[in-house]
């Protein structure tokens, strides 16, 4: 028999149905927000993985029916995840990991399916509360529930759980999640708004830190009400934990007789991500018992050196020591080189410690936007910033071939795209590729794609209204009293350490921000300090990227562009019918044409400088030609005219009172097509006048 929960929680009406469908799952929950409906599903491997971290699959998943429509493209069924499924994937993954108990290790996957959607209804909220009452009432060992709270800002007002079209029309876009009055995952982007000219609206420190004190009281009220309506629907049979404890002897011996090589290896890492010197030194742990005849099981002997490698970096980093000799608040050595290829638009290999990316920028028109479509939206969109990030094997020194983007490339990315995307400002029939090439990694790529995108924008004259650097945080924390926020975490710091903090932003605000921590929770004091340390951290790299702003020289493979006035009248002679005559210049001189009626410019970009003036010239006579008054020609009547330009389909003539009439190639003896040329006097006769268009023929 089916049970239904209605919650009216923070202005958002949810209805929750238990024990309706899919009823062989282990948890499973029928959610409906406005039109909206999604199921969501937890099932649940019952024998226990040997693997030392928790093995869960989210997958979120979009029908085309579910917004009435038939998937576009030749294969009329739903393939490929769309960027926002794999996106709203990982937000859902990252939110709900932290609630699963230490040592639980069983396969689980989570899957979330929109069967009805609504405009209107945020599905990523609707997503992540459909997941977690599927969670709770699952057989699963989880006693937390979370909640989401979206936040923006219309004319300056704060809005709670907003409508999308609130959402649309907002400055600020911020995502938080939590379990009482713990946060456990954020995503914010700034939003810019063009009324009034570019406004970036990068949200400053203090207002972020309200925003979010506003919106653990939020979360609190919500997941407290959650887990009261939802725990009596739990599965009477609770998987039990079967946490493996380290083994003390095997641990105790490690330390004993491999304290000193571990110390040296885990100094290695402050060069790599890799830890090949730690393998080496388990290596010889494992053959040394083996000598020894000291009994061990290789899961154990794994469980119980990785627990010795942890307890080391994390102690040594409490005592003030960091694997690399930095202070907690040091940023690692900086170098930036820009326009290094001579054949892109823009580009700068920007170097922070050991990671580096190289971060190009090509320049396009709007049919070179990315189409893409929203089950929300009842049409297309085009995309026209785009921001790529690639992380290639090689880049951490594993042997492996590159395969397509990951879900962590499409993230990285996608959190790239937000932090630079306010800071741009596109021109008319403009779209910009942005792509990050990870050459070394050892924490922070994705920090590192925003402070080489920003330089590389600038390298090829966009319209770029600051520079936005980003930084990564990290925290250790032993207990509420004493722990550690890292600036500028290295591969090893975020591995052992129980938070992710990305901050990207400008001196004025932030732009994009990114938080995924492995505890239960983290206080909010804690947050804040560390959102205190990243700006200083922010300050000191965007001082060393405008150093190298001053030291751009601008690269020759950057486009050519002309503007000049048109009276808007003209733009239709230009254009032509059904855009004939305005293809006919595109294709003759190879360039680009962006026409704005309203403010009356014509924009000609290219290649080639002199193709360009070739083009205005031809539209600049176009419209000087329209404008003249025509006299009356006598058809049938010869006169005598000189040639003034030569064209792939014939000649434009100059009559004798000025005016230019056009000669087709095909009222041309084949003899003569050769040797005309520009500046010849010749006889034609008037074959045809109609209106100000006058056709000849030669006599």
């Amino acid at each position: 028999m089916s049970q239904i929960v209605e919650l009216d929680v923070n202005g958002l009406k949810e209805s929750y149905e238990f024990g309706k469908v899919a009823k062989q799952a282990d948890g499973a929950v029928l959610y409906r927000q406005g039109k909206a409906v999604l199921l969501a599903t937890v099932t649940i491997d019952k024998a226990v993985s040997e693997e030392d971290f928790l093995p869960l699959t989210v997958q979120y998943l979009e029908r085309s029916y579910a917004a009435a429509k038939i998937p576009g493209g030749f294969i009329k069924r739903e393939s490929k995840p769309s960027d926002f499924e794999t996106l709203t994937s990982r937000i859902v993954d990252r939110a709900l990991r932290p609630l699963f108990p230490k040592g639980f290790s069983n396969n689980v996957v989570i899957n979330v399916t929109v069967f009805s959607s609504d405009s209107e209804v945020d599905l990523q909220v609707a997503a992540l509360h459909a997941a977690n009452a599927a969670l709770i009432v699952s057989s699963l060992p989880v006693d937390k529930s979370i909640a989401a709270v979206r936040v923006t800002k219309n004319d300056g007002k704060i809005v709670v759980n907003p409508k999308l079209s609130q959402l649309e029309s907002g400055s600020l876009d911020l995502l938080v999640v939590g379990s009482g009055k713990d946060i456990a995952m954020i995503e914010m982007r700034a939003i810019a708004t063009s009324e009034g000219g570019h406004k970036i609206n990068e949200l400053p420190k203090d207002e972020l830190i309200a925003l979010l004190k506003d919106a653990t009281e939020y979360i609190n009220s919500a997941s407290t009400a959650y887990l009261e309506n939802f725990t009596k629907f739990k599965s009477n049979t609770i998987l039990e934990i079967n946490y493996k404890e380290t083994d003390s002897k095997i641990k105790e011996h490690i330390l004993e007789e491999f304290s000193s090589k571990i110390e040296e290896a885990i100094s290695n890492m402050a060069k790599s991500e890799r830890a090949d010197a730690l393998d080496l030194v388990l290596a010889d742990v494992a053959k040394e018992m083996e000598e020894k005849s000291l009994p061990f099981e290789e899961t154990e002997l794994k469980r119980a050196f990785e627990s010795v490698v942890k307890d080391k970096i994390r102690e040594q980093i409490l005592s003030g020591h960091r694997l690399d000799g930095r202070g907690s608040k040091d940023v690692r050595t900086i170098s930036i080189e820009t326009n290094l290829l001579p054949s892109v638009h823009g580009s700068a290999l920007f170097t922070r410690g050991e990671t580096q990316a190289l971060v190009s920028v090509t320049l396009g028109d709007n049919k070179d936007a990315q189409m893409y479509e929203l089950l929300t939206d009842t049409s297309s969109r085009n995309e026209n910033f785009m921001v790529h990030y690639n992380f290639p094997p090689y880049s951490v020194g594993e042997a492996r071939p590159i395969g397509a983007p990951s879900r962590r490339e499409l993230g990285h990315g996608n959190l790239a795209k937000r932090a630079l995307e306010p800071s741009v400002e596109l021109e008319d029939n403009q779209t910009i590729r942005v792509v990050s090439e990870i050459l070394e990694s050892n924490g922070s790529s994705s920090m590192a794609t925003v402070c080489g995108g920003s330089l590389s924008l600038y390298a090829a004259k966009v319209n770029v209204k600051k520079l936005i650097a980003g930084i990564a945080m990290g925290v250790i924390v032993k207990d509420s009293e004493n722990y550690a926020v890292l600036t500028d975490i290295m591969g090893a710091e975020d591995h052992y350490g129980d938070m992710d903090f990305k901050v990207a932003g400008s001196r004025e605000g932030i732009t994009a921000l990114q938080l995924d921590i492995k505890l239960d929770g983290l206080d909010l004091s804690i947050l804040e300090k560390a959102l205190n340390q990243a700006t200083a951290g922010l300050e000191h790299i965007l001082s060393i990227m405008e150093e190298a702003k001053e030291k751009i020289v601008p690269s020759g493979a950057l486009p050519s562009v002309i503007e000049f006035e048109v009276s808007p009248s003209k733009i239709p002679l230009i254009i032509g019918k059904g855009g004939s005559t305005i293809r006919e210049i595109i294709d003759k001189f190879g360039v680009s044409i962006d026409l704005n009626r309203d403010k009356g410019i014509a924009k000609i970009t290219g290649q080639n400088a002199e193709d360009i003036e070739k083009a205005k010239e031809y539209i600049l006579e176009l419209i000087e030609k329209d404008s003249k008054p025509v006299a009356k020609y006598e058809i049938g009547r010869i006169y005598t005219g000189k040639v003034k330009k030569c064209v792939d389909f014939g000649y434009f003539i100059e009559m004798p009172d000025g005016y230019d009439a056009l000669l087709h190639n095909s009222k041309v003896p084949s003899d003569m097509l050769s040797s005309l040329k520009e500046g010849d006097k010749i006889d034609v006769i008037v074959v045809s006048q109609k209106d100000k268009r006058v056709e000849l023929a030669v006599a």
